[in-house]
């Protein structure tokens, strides 16, 4: 391997870590944030700070390309499903779910990837990528019934609202991959967070009573999902999903919930149990075997 591949192949990892750590604190900041913001509102503001951020960045490059009419049309499908209704149904969501299960629940999003990538993006089923989907996903089930709340069970619309946000991200991801061929990863992260914010509009008068009734630390908050899980970590997956398999990459998300519980036990309280322990290291087992050759 040349120098120059094992860079780009350290580069997308990295880009793949950043991704990780910072959609694992948009779990724990959406459940904070969510007690001052109604989930449509939380997502325009949300939406609105990333296209900002992601637009000087577009305007610093100066590397526009302009989209096919077939580029657009998957542009909008990402945009609607992975920025609008994604973000809207996972804030939902996290009203009735807590972090940890929310996060392992939309991590079946992955599996719908890996499938769908076989069979639509030609990227077959190597049999270490089929090995760590199991593996990965047994964890992430064992994370569910280990950190879901003493009183009970998750409600039933907090469960759906999460499958929600599972397929929407799946239908996001494959919808992004064929764009990402021949226009920039940057570019392609602000045209479908403008086309999500766009969609999410006709949340703006709630957003801005929402705005002038929450406290300064929710609206920080609020901020801080739209520039760092949003416009930095939308990217720096773009960046990634461009030069690795949609599926293998899908897999390694599986990181998230054991990053999610950790987070959520330092700033929430929401302590997870042995069994969520035991799920975490099957997840980074079933990643690590979902890389082999």
């Amino acid at each position: 391997m040349t120098s120059q591949a094992t860079s780009g192949k350290t580069a997308a990892l990295a880009a793949v870590a950043i991704t990780i750590v910072a959609w694992a604190s948009a779990f724990v900041a959406i459940r904070w944030v969510g007690r001052s913001y109604e989930p449509g509102t939380l997502a325009l503001g949300r939406l609105l700070v990333g296209a900002l951020a992601l637009g000087g960045m577009v305007a610093a490059r100066r590397a526009w390309v302009t989209p096919t009419r077939r580029e657009w049309a998957l542009l909008a499908l990402c945009g609607v499903a992975w920025f609008a209704v994604y973000n809207v149904a996972l804030n939902a969501a996290e009203r009735q779910v807590d972090a940890g299960t929310t996060a392992m629940l939309v991590n079946i999003g992955p599996i719908l990837i890996a499938v769908f990538a076989g069979l639509l993006l030609g990227e077959g089923f190597p049999r270490w990528l089929l090995a760590g989907l199991a593996v990965a996903f047994t964890g992430a089930v064992l994370i569910g019934l280990g950190t879901s709340s003493g009183e009970g069970d998750a409600s039933v619309a907090g469960v759906l609202l999460c499958l929600v946000a599972a397929v929407t991200y799946a239908v996001g991801v494959l919808s992004q991959k064929p764009v990402l061929a021949r226009l920039p990863a940057l570019q392609v992260t602000w045209l479908a967070c403008v086309i999500g914010a766009v969609a999410c509009l006709p949340y703006a008068p709630a957003l801005l009573t929402d705005l002038r009734d929450a406290p300064a630390g929710a609206t920080a908050g609020l901020a801080y999902l739209g520039l760092v899980p949003t416009a930095l970590a939308f990217s720096t997956w773009a960046y990634a999903l461009a030069r690795m398999d949609a599926g293998r990459l899908g897999v390694s998300t599986y990181l998230v919930p054991p990053v999610t519980i950790v987070l959520a036990a330092a700033l929430l309280g929401e302590f997870p149990r042995p069994l969520a322990l035991l799920g975490g290291a099957l997840c980074l087992t079933g990643v690590a075997l979902s890389r082999r050759r």
